[in-house]
Order: C-alpha cells, then structure tokens, then sequence
C-alpha cells in the first residue's frame, strides 16, 4: 500500500521560511510525478506545484512563483517544498500527492501537514 508522509508544517511569522518533506513508501511502481497541494481555511484545495521524476521544468502556480521551491531526492523517494517570503495567504493545510502514470489526476495522497503563517 502506498504512502505518503509529510512533515516539515509549523507556525511562522511572515516573511519567514520552512521545508516541507514527502516521504513515499510502498510503490511497486515508478513513479510519473509528484505534486504539493494546498487548501487554506474555507478555500478549496488548490496546486501549488509539480515535479516529474524523470526530469524536466518544476511547475508552479502563480501565487507561489519566485517564492517556492519544489525538488525531488529519488533515491529517498522524497519530495521536498522549499517556502521561503511566506505571508499570512499561504496558511494551509499543505498535501503532497504521488501520479502513478501520465493519465490526469493524482493517485495517491498524504494526510498533509499544516502551515501556519501569523503577521
């Protein structure tokens, strides 16, 4: 059974930073792409950014451009958000979600951690 684990989420004050980390476990497939998701209180869930893991150009909603960073170690089968100028709309309960094959959508999703941005 496939999971995901995430750490990494606390509270901050803005401008502040932190590194959230997604573990995955349990694959008896390689993985296509891995993704960040975020649903801040009352919003739906919304991307936040995508990282193949064969290679290729990270992406990023607008919101976030400039400001995180996604990255991948495959040999950890661990994904990572760097967060860095966070402001008070970046507060969120923040998912990490595991695409097994090129079709659409995420397969797999971890329980999130939560990311608390105070002004």
């Amino acid at each position: 059974q496939v999971q995901l684990v995430e750490s990494g989420g606390g509270l901050v004050q803005a401008g502040g930073s932190l590194r959230l980390s997604c573990a995955a476990s349990g694959r008896t497939y390689r993985s296509y792409a891995m993704g960040w998701f975020r649903q801040g209180p009352g919003k739906e869930r919304e991307f936040v950014a995508a990282i193949s893991w064969s290679g290729g150009t990270p992406g990023y909603a607008d919101s976030v451009k400039g400001r995180f960073t996604i990255s991948r170690d495959n040999a950890k089968n661990t994904v990572y958000l760097q967060m860095n100028s966070l402001n008070p709309e970046d507060t969120a309960v923040y998912y990490c979600a595991d695409r097994a094959s090129s079709s659409p959508g995420y397969d797999y999703w971890g329980q999130g951690t939560q990311v608390t941005v105070s002004s």
